[in-house]
Formats: structure tokens, sequence, C-alpha cells
């Protein structure tokens, strides 16, 4: 428990082994302008037309926020507040959900779960925990606060509901038709609640460093007002700035594969605040450790080889989790070479 930064940070200079290499700090780009081209589309329009941009924004971002998603602001803003709540109670409450062990289905851990072999921490804590089947998994949850299981039970259904939506748009607007994405391929749903304390030097330190998802989607619950989350895209970062009842859609890497490069995973990170606290929270949407992922037969042809081979999805997390997610290598293994 006292690893965790919420322990520890106030008033703190940052300490020596949170402290990135210069060529990984954030520097002066802990402010990276916000930029009002990462696409925000309505889900409430013209299904020809979302299909279209979310196809574009796919390709050219691997990052898109949507409106008019279906889930409730009220609920939304609900589910956020309960997990401010948590990262705000009593020690002696978080204890209870603390641990050290990777094997843990429901825990509170801080940095990245390698703390012990890290090199360099990561200035966050985080409460992880898989939804899925959601009754069985809600008995692993967190007690406290007491509306936790409820709302976040309710939420967590909301949030798969909608990237089942969402891949059904990409699935129809790749060519494959409806049903492509179902089953194994839908399996599992992990969610990851960050808690970022306010730091004495952002410029330093990270809250997450640079990566892909390893996943098939994800979608990000980002608190109002507290921006943090950063996409790299031509050669510099952008700030994604959050957007009231707006989620943010990321591209994972079994997406990419599974379009066979139409589709892009985004590399993304988090930087700190020195004023302000930061919770977010994402919802992954991944296959079964046994499903076979591959790029989609009908989008292989004479023109557009296939550039990924087959692969047990366990291997994958397995070699992504080996090479620390570095994104200049974390794929290699996978490609298929002319």
């Amino acid at each position: 428990m006292e690893k965790l930064v919420s322990n520890w940070y106030n008033n703190r200079t940052v300490p020596e082994n949170y402290i990135f290499p210069p060529d990984a700090r954030p520097g002066k780009l802990t402010t990276a302008p916000s930029c009002d081209n990462i696409p925000v589309i309505d889900l409430g329009g013209d299904q020809t037309c979302i299909i279209q941009q979310i196809l574009k924004a796919s390709h050219e971002f691997g990052f898109f926020q949507v409106i008019n998603h279906g889930i409730s602001e009220s609920l939304l803003k609900d589910t956020m507040g309960v997990f401010k709540e948590f990262f705000e109670l009593p020690a002696e409450d978080k204890a209870a959900v603390y641990s050290e062990d990777p094997k843990k289905k429901c825990r509170l851990f801080t940095s990245s779960g390698n703390y012990d072999w890290e090199d360099v921490h990561l200035w966050r804590d985080n409460l992880r925990h898989p939804c899925l089947p959601l009754e069985e998994s809600m008995q692993h949850w967190p007690q406290q606060p007491s509306t936790y299981r409820e709302l976040v039970g309710t939420c967590s259904s909301q949030m798969r509901k909608l990237a089942l939506n969402i891949l059904e748009l990409i699935s129809e607007g790749l060519g494959l038709g409806t049903g492509h994405f179902r089953d194994e391929l839908l399996k599992n749903m992990l969610l990851s609640v960050n808690h970022y304390p306010p730091c004495s030097d952002p410029s330093l330190t990270l809250g997450v460093s640079k990566h892909c998802d390893p996943n098939l989607i994800t979608i990000l619950l980002q608190e109002e007002h507290v921006d943090g989350l950063q996409v790299f895209k031509d050669g510099e970062w952008i700030g994604v700035k959050p957007l009231s009842d707006a989620l943010v859609i990321n591209i994972g890497y079994q997406l990419q594969i599974i379009s066979n490069g139409k589709l892009r995973s985004a590399e993304h990170r988090a930087v700190t605040r020195s004023s302000n606290a930061r919770t977010s929270a994402a919802f992954f949407i991944a296959p079964s450790d046994d499903c076979i992922v591959e790029p989609a037969g009908d989008l292989i042809n004479a023109s557009n080889p296939q550039l990924f081979r087959p692969f047990q999805y366990k291997e994958f997390i397995l070699n992504y989790v080996t090479k620390q997610g570095k994104t200049e290598v974390v794929l290699e293994p996978f490609k298929l070479h002319a």
C-alpha cells in the first residue's frame, strides 16, 4: 500500500525512479495543443455517413470521440463519481483490494504491475478487474463505495453494447457484413481505472508511457475539464480534449490485424498535471485467450496481400508483455514478409 502514488505524492519533488529518460519525457508537451481535428462522430446521424466517418477516423487517427452514443450522461457522471470516490477512500478500505499478485482478478496496484522489475515507475495508481461474465465478475469487485458494483455493472453492460454497435458499423464498412465480430472475438472485457495524482513537475514523468492497446477496441471515459490523454500523429503529440457526454474510442492492435492494416492502432500516452488529479476509465474489449486472430479473408486479394499470420490471442499478449508493449517491435513476430 505504501507504494501507491496517492499515499505519498503530496508536496514532494519527483523521485528519481519516476523520472523518465530525456527522450521519453513529455517536457513542455504536457500542455500539447488539443487537436480539433480528432473526429467527433454523432452516432445519432445517418448510418452511411457514420460508417464513412468511423472508417476514416480509424484509418487516419486510430482514435475518435462519439456523442449521442446511447449511454445516459447521468450514468457516466455517476460512474466517474464512484471511481473518484474509490480513490479517495481511507487507506484501510483500499487495502482490501490492493495486491501485488498479477493473478488476482480484482486488484489495486501502482505503476505498471511490473513495479519490482521496471526501470522507471509510472505516476499512477490503477484499479483493474474483469467485467465478463458480469454476475460472476462482480463478486470480486470492490465493496466500497457501496454503489460501486451497481453503477459499474450497469455502465459496463452499456459500454459493451456500444462497442458491439461500433464494431458492427466497422464490419459493414469494411464489407464483412454483419456478425463478423462476435463470440470468441468479444469474449473478454476488462476495466482499467487510472488515477493520476497531482505531480510537482509533470515535465519529468508520465502517467502512462507511449503504447498501442493490444486488444480489439477500447472505450475511454474521461473526467470532464481535466485533460491528459495524448495521441501521436504526424510526428507530434496532440491532446484529446475531454468533451461533455463524449466517449473516446481507440482502435486496438487486433482490429488493425483483422482489417489487414486498413484501420490502425495509434500510439498514445497520459501526462500528469501539477494542480489537479485526473481519473479515467478504459473498458477493453478483447478476444478469448484461445481465439484465433487473423486478417479477414474477404479483405485479402492480389492487390491486398495478407499482412499478418494467424495466431492465438494469448500468444500475442505474451509477446506484448515480454516486449513491454514497445510499438517498434511488438507486431514483428506476426507480420508476413514478402
